[in-house]
């Protein structure tokens, strides 16, 4: 397996009042090409803050992060934008589908977006995650598990070098929940995207690679 993520010495904090709380504290982490990643702890721990650092969607205080060969903390907004679109996805807990959009435009918007829509594309992904029928609908419509299913197609249409997932399952039931992780394990998989998931789940942390725990702000 080659490294695609490497993180250095990750520190982040934030002022509540006049109070400094220390977020993270010198988190160092490799992912690699395909590996499928859980990252477990209490609420309030770090997790949420640490993915987001690795997406580009927060910058730490000091450390480093290369994702891909390139380092994002010295991309500007832009090039992180465009980062995002190429080698980064995301999908998060409480589904962020765009409701005035269908199913099949909400799966394609990312291509949209970079200016390389692909029906054929979309068609393929609605059928491997079992919405064909669900093509027209709207996100009011869909079940909890439709709906993930379609976060889930939405962020693997531009077969990104790495997804992150925010608690994927914590808004589904138990049947739901396990189909929505056949699914996401199967299609990372298939497109050999890396998978980091963070889980208050043993269950899925189980089905991973690797767990890393992170106590306090650090692993």
């Amino acid at each position: 397996m080659t490294d695609l993520l490497l993180a250095n010495n990750i520190n982040k904090s934030f002022n509540l009042g006049v109070q400094k709380i220390d977020v993270l504290q010198d988190v160092s982490l490799t992912i690699q090409e395909g590996e499928f990643v859980a990252i477990m702890g209490k609420s309030g721990s770090g997790k949420s803050t640490l993915i987001s650092i690795f997406a580009g969607l927060d910058i730490p205080d000091t450390g480093s992060i290369v994702l891909n060969g390139n380092e994002l903390t010295t991309l500007n907004e832009d090039q992180l934008a465009s980062k995002r679109q190429s080698d980064i996805s995301f999908v998060f807990q409480s589904f962020h589908l765009i409701p005035t959009l269908t199913v099949a435009e909400n799966i394609g918007f990312p291509l949209k977006i970079s200016r390389n829509f692909n029906q054929k594309h979309v068609d393929e992904l609605l059928q491997k995650v079992e919405l064909t029928h669900r093509a027209n609908s709207f996100p009011h419509q869909l079940s909890g598990g439709e709906k993930q299913r379609t976060a889930i197609a939405r962020a693997l249409i531009s077969q990104p070098k790495i997804l992150f997932a925010d608690e994927p399952t914590g808004n589904l039931d138990e049947k739901n929940a396990n189909s929505v992780m056949d699914l996401l394990i199967n299609l990372q998989k298939e497109f050999n995207t890396a998978l980091v998931i963070v889980t208050h789940d043993p269950a899925i942390a189980k089905l991973a690679n690797r767990t890393i725990h992170i106590i306090d702000g650090q692993i």
